[in-house]
């Protein structure tokens, strides 16, 4: 994962946004709002991973996308604009169609905003965050967020390791393969186990969660967080005051309605975007930045 300069802003500017970005994408159907937050989602997936999350984005996401805007008009038949009808008599609506593309633009957009979750909001930055309001709790939901990349990792080291003696789930008779992936689940389920009794003897042997504990924490909340998080909280205002007023909104059915474009919604339309691409204007400003003090030495 590359290194981005929000990233290294304070765990809790880097939570608040990813808050705010999450809950409005799963919230704010509105075709323009949805457009704004898919396309900041990408570009920040791909600031963090590079060419990996546009091969992720066209492979799987661009995949599931289309199945999921094509199922809703083939099992949803509300709305009153028919189009055409199917063989078996059902019929196809336009409010259908583009309710079935919202849908499939707001679960792609909340699954990416996910994913650069998981990139920036690291384990010691969520324990630091709520540890000492909910330790045990904390630690588990911190747990639980790694477990997905770290346990696929791991199920590879045993694959190949397994494959080097013969004994991968590809190899053999169908008898000796079905034991092979047994024999892997039964390697890694093992594994997972004793990770986590060391993981809860370490955190014991720690004292965490014991009343009066202290911690250690290279983050301090710093001018640079201040006028983040000022920056941010003044853009969300100006979305929620939209919200407020019904620009936000959109209906589907039974016919579809949407806020009239007024000067107001264009500047909330561009709040918007500013917000969802804070995070990408914030790396391009410190590189250009960083890019004219080197030039001047």
């Amino acid at each position: 994962m590359k290194r981005d300069s929000f990233s290294s802003y304070h765990p809790l500017v880097n939570f608040v946004y990813f808050g705010a970005m999450l809950a409005s994408a799963m919230i704010f159907m509105h075709p323009v709002l949805q457009a704004l937050s898919l396309i900041s989602a990408l570009a920040y997936s791909i600031l963090l991973k590079g060419k990996k999350a546009a091969v992720f984005a066209l492979l799987y996401m661009l995949p599931l996308f289309i199945v999921m805007a094509v199922a809703n008009p083939v099992f949803n038949h509300a709305g009153v604009t028919i189009l055409f009808y199917l063989k078996n008599g059902n019929p196809v609506t336009l409010e259908s169609i583009l309710y079935g593309i919202a849908s499939a633009c707001m679960f792609i957009t909340v699954l990416i905003w996910f994913s650069c979750y998981n990139a920036v909001m690291t384990s010691d930055k969520f324990i630091y965050l709520f540890g000492k309001m909910i330790p045990a709790l904390s630690l588990i939901l911190s747990m639980a967020l790694r477990f997905v990349p770290r346990y696929i990792e791991q199920i590879k080291n045993i694959s190949k390791a397994q494959r080097s003696i013969g004994r991968h789930p590809s190899q053999g008779n169908p008898l000796q393969r079905a034991k092979n992936a047994m024999k892997i689940v039964s390697i890694m389920t093992t594994w997972a186990l004793e990770n986590a009794i060391e993981t809860a003897d370490s955190m014991k042997a720690r004292g965490y969660g014991l009343p009066g504990r202290t911690s250690f924490s290279l983050y301090r909340f710093d001018n640079r967080d201040r006028i983040g998080m000022a920056a941010m909280l003044g853009l969300l205002a100006v979305v929620l005051t939209g919200a407020a007023y019904g620009e936000n909104s959109a209906r589907y059915f039974p016919s579809i309605k949407m806020a009239d474009t007024t000067m107001f919604s264009a500047v909330l339309y561009a709040a918007y975007g500013l917000l969802c691409l804070l995070p990408v204007i914030i790396h391009v400003a410190e590189a250009m930045k960083w890019k004219s003090i080197a030039s001047r030495m």
